[in-house]
């Protein structure tokens, strides 16, 4: 067990004030003793240099022992502050400057296991983000940045480590600036699609996100490489282009001379159903096929848009018209209304009448016969409603979110008696959005299916 300090520092004291007190005490003692005034006066000097000579001496010890054990602590606590390697200090004195010793220690063993942790948690951060395949950058408030793992490297061909760099040198790009700059602020900007990069066949959809923690602001990029993705669709959509040219021309022989042989010398009966089984099918796959077509077009950016104000109530009467035989051969009624009267549009007058005869026609095969089909139209201050509306059986509402994908069917086996593609709702929402509309389906309260359109005004 250690002696306290200050009971060394007292011992010392006394080792030395004794005999040099004695020594005094004598010398006094052996002087003429001339009046007791000065006897007194002796006694007090010899006791106040006594003194003097005891402080300094003990102070000057007590105050290297003191310096030492704070630079102990000073040392100690300059390792913890650079990340070095420290010593734990002696905690077994009961003075302040232990409990100081004391406190640095707990201090740094919390600290130690807190880097510790933080080591750990960088470790698999990076091996998480080295095993993505998409890019991530990490930029901070100043737009530097901090993170970028080797598929974001891989995928923007950064030569140089980006750590520490501004993201404007490493990608310089308006959009993505603007995406970084708007989740800086704490916005949530969408995805975006774009090319980067020295490659200008390679594809990305970047997405930005705030990134938001006490005391700091900054943004995470991630980058989606969407390039074999987008060839893939690409292929496919020349794949379906090609075969529906080569199956074309075939297909228009083979109804021509159906209909030459129909048109011909009465044949034996059978024979005549055969053909008009011919016929009939040759035309739905023609149709199969014109609808590809244009579908492939559409995805290709190749139909374009000829405005023009139309009038809403010409339009409905139009489509009306043109499939009023088939409307008569279900005993089904088209009614027309248009709020106000005079209500027109701005569109392409063939693809919007396409958009309606498409809607129409699938409201006459999925209801029954003697039933209604309502056309109306309305306007507010930015949108002009478009609804095509029936009587029958409505949609599942499990199914309302698929009608308009191709090929799908709701009722499989009534569509392919009827002749339908499948690819009509398709063609629906592909026409509408080219307009810079939207297309939704649902059900009316009182029973039957309805399809809204909504285009801007002007």
């Amino acid at each position: 067990m250690r002696i306290p300090t200050f009971v060394l520092l007292t011992a010392l004291q006394t080792a030395l004030f004794t005999p040099l007190f004695t020594l005094g005490v004598a010398w006094v003692t052996q002087a003429p003793l001339e009046a007791s005034a000065g006897f007194l006066v002796r006694v007090g000097l010899v006791g106040m240099l006594t003194a003097a000579v005891s402080a300094v001496i003990t102070g000057w010890m007590a105050s290297t022992v003191v310096d030492d054990r704070i630079g102990d602590v000073v040392t100690a606590i300059r390792a913890l502050g650079n990340g070095e390697a420290r010593t734990m200090l002696p905690e077994t004195r009961g003075d302040a400057l232990g409990r100081v010793a004391r406190a640095v220690n707990t201090a740094g063993n919390a600290l130690e296991a807190r880097l510790d942790d933080l080591t750990r948690d960088r470790a698999r951060l990076e091996a998480v983000l080295s095993g993505m395949v998409e890019g991530v950058i990490v930029v901070n408030e100043q737009g530097q940045v901090q993170i970028a793992n080797e598929a974001a490297r891989r995928l923007l061909r950064l030569d140089a480590s980006p750590i520490g760099r501004r993201y404007v040198e490493l990608i310089r790009h308006p959009d993505i600036a603007l995406q970084i700059g708007q989740a800086l602020r704490g916005q949530h900007p969408g995805g975006l699609e774009l090319a980067v990069g020295r490659d200008p066949g390679q594809t990305f959809i970047a997405r930005c996100s705030p990134a938001i923690t006490p005391g700091s602001r900054g943004a995470v990029l991630v980058l989606h490489d969407i390039t074999d993705l987008r060839r893939a669709d690409r292929i496919r959509r020349d794949f379906v282009a090609n075969v529906s040219h080569e199956l074309r021309t075939p297909l228009t022989a083979i109804r021509g001379y159906v209909e030459a042989l129909l048109d011909g010398p009465v044949q034996d009966a059978e024979a005549t159903r055969f053909l008009e089984i011919i016929a009939r099918h040759s035309a739905r796959m023609e149709q199969l096929v014109k609808d590809l077509l244009r579908l492939a077009r559409l995805d290709a950016g190749q139909e374009r848009l000829e405005l023009a104000d139309v009038s809403v109530d010409a339009l409905f009467s139009s489509v009306a018209s043109d499939l009023q035989p088939l409307t008569d051969a279900r005993a089904q009624t088209v009614t027309i209304a248009v709020t106000p009267p005079a209500l027109t549009i701005r569109c392409d007058p063939a693809k919007m009448h396409d958009v309606l005869r498409n809607l129409v026609e699938n409201a006459c095969a999925y209801t029954p016969e003697g039933s209604r089909i309502e056309l109306t139209a309305s306007a507010d201050t930015s949108n002009v409603h478009l609804t095509v509306a029936d009587t029958g059986q409505g949609i599942p509402e499990v199914e309302l979110g698929r009608v308009f994908e191709r090929f799908y069917r709701v009722d499989k086996a009534r569509s392919r008696e009827s002749g339908g593609t499948g690819l009509g709702l398709a063609i629906v929402r592909h026409l509408v959005e080219l307009h810079g509309g939207t297309v939704s389906a649902g059900n009316r309260p009182e029973g039957g299916a309805v399809f809204t359109i909504l285009l801007p005004r002007g």
